[in-house]
């Protein structure tokens, strides 16, 4: 007997099911759905009856390929999970890691790294407005938002030396600290947010084409979002005020006072809403932080534990016991003690968690990622069905679908 295995890709219906639909398909070819979304739809004329969507069309293979590099060698790869904040996953990580160590940052360095979180999390906001806003044609707002995104690129590429993927965080601190004249540049790019986002308000926040667009469209009940594991500002959308940051603080986020914004509806109004007063709250929270961290001039950014921290570069040139420490390091990684944990922490999009286990060695038995886009992308038909084939890109859009955390 001729027996045929199942497509694993295969869409979960290839047909209508009535006489007057049509099967449509969005994507993966298409610049809306980034290229690594399918979306299956079946068509009553606009109205869309029905969604599958499928994500599965980058094949990165993160988790499998973290078990044969060593822990230092895999920040790399978490940059490139959610490659609009890299920096919130480079930090999720390395907290994850020296939870299992047992190691306790400096307090510049949780004061840096919680600074740098939530100025990834204002850029992560605007590339997910202006693109958008730039889908439902409003030209003006995205270079308005986009500028500021790009200030804020080339100042963290001052930082770090790199661009979108930093690679900045190391278990135990950072790579470097700040270089001269950062914190004044950071102020006055914060002046010019406020003016530009000021723009956006004015030219969007009431204006009624885009509130037709927005309004009672994409809706997501607060039991709907709770019962497919939504979290960050989706959940927050539907009036749940959701947030690790003070929920379960973490970093130096306890010290500072800020508020959580929710929506009312869930619509993409509401979506769209929570993303830009998230922005003013991390503002808010940054201009604290430059305060904090100014007290802590000259003091280390990376622990002094030879288990996990390079030793510095004159000491390796000098001295035997660093020469070989640096050498044990890089060969082999540092020697994580066998165990496992979760560790989770707010990122753009949501919960962004790590469960990690080790056998005691220089290399993971296991990473899982809990990346908000994947479990985003479960329950997208609830927000997809029942709205017209139009409303497809501006609620996609703002779901904020990152594909490198899907096909992780």
């Amino acid at each position: 007997m001729d027996m045929k295995l199942p497509n694993p890709i295969r869409p979960a219906f290839t047909t209508p099911q009535r006489d007057d639909t049509v099967i449509v398909n969005i994507g993966p070819s298409h610049p809306a759905t980034h290229g690594t979304i399918q979306i299956v739809t079946e068509l009553d004329g606009e109205r869309v009856v029905r969604v599958d969507v499928h994500c599965g069309y980058l094949h990165r293979g993160f988790e499998k390929e973290c078990e044969d590099h060593t822990w230092h060698n895999l920040i790399p790869y978490v940059d490139r999970l959610n490659y609009c904040s890299g920096l919130i996953n480079d930090f999720a990580y390395c907290d994850a890691v020296e939870t299992l160590m047992g190691v306790e940052i400096t307090r510049r360095c949780k004061l840096l790294r919680t600074l740098l979180a939530e100025y990834s999390r204002v850029a992560d906001h605007l590339t997910c407005v202006a693109a958008a806003l730039m889908e439902l044609g409003a030209m003006t707002a995205f270079l308005y938002l986009v500028t500021i995104r790009d200030a804020i690129y080339e100042h963290l590429a001052d930082l770090t030396g790199a661009r979108v993927t930093y690679s900045y965080g190391r278990i135990g601190g950072l790579a470097r600290d700040l270089p001269e004249g950062w914190l004044e540049r950071l102020e006055q790019i914060l002046g010019q947010f406020d003016e530009f986002v000021g723009r956006v308000h004015g030219l969007m926040d009431r204006n009624r084409i885009f509130i037709e667009r927005m309004r009672d469209v994409g809706v997501i009940s607060t039991a709907d979002a709770i019962n497919w594991g939504y979290t960050g500002p989706i959940l927050r959308s539907t009036g749940v005020p959701r947030d690790l940051r003070k929920d379960t603080p973490y970093l130096a986020y306890a010290e500072l006072d800020f508020d959580v914004p929710v929506g009312i509806k869930g619509d993409n109004y509401d979506r769209y809403y929570v993303r830009m007063r998230e922005m003013d709250e991390s503002i808010y929270m940054i201009r604290q932080l430059i305060d904090l961290l100014r007290e802590t001039e000259g003091q280390p950014i990376c622990v002094d534990d030879r288990r996990c921290t390079l030793p510095p570069k004159q000491l390796v040139y000098r001295e035997i016991e660093s020469l070989i420490n640096h050498f044990k390091l890089i060969m082999e990684g540092p020697r994580v003690p066998a165990g496992d944990c979760y560790v989770a922490h707010e990122a753009a999009n949501g919960e962004l968690g790590f469960y990690i286990v080790s056998d005691g060695s220089g290399t993971p038995y296991k990473v899982h990622v809990r990346s908000p886009s994947f479990v985003h992308m479960g329950g997208a038909h609830r927000m997809l069905e029942g709205y017209q084939l139009a409303d497809i890109v501006p609620t996609f859009g703002s779901i904020n679908m990152i594909g490198g955390e899907c096909d992780r």
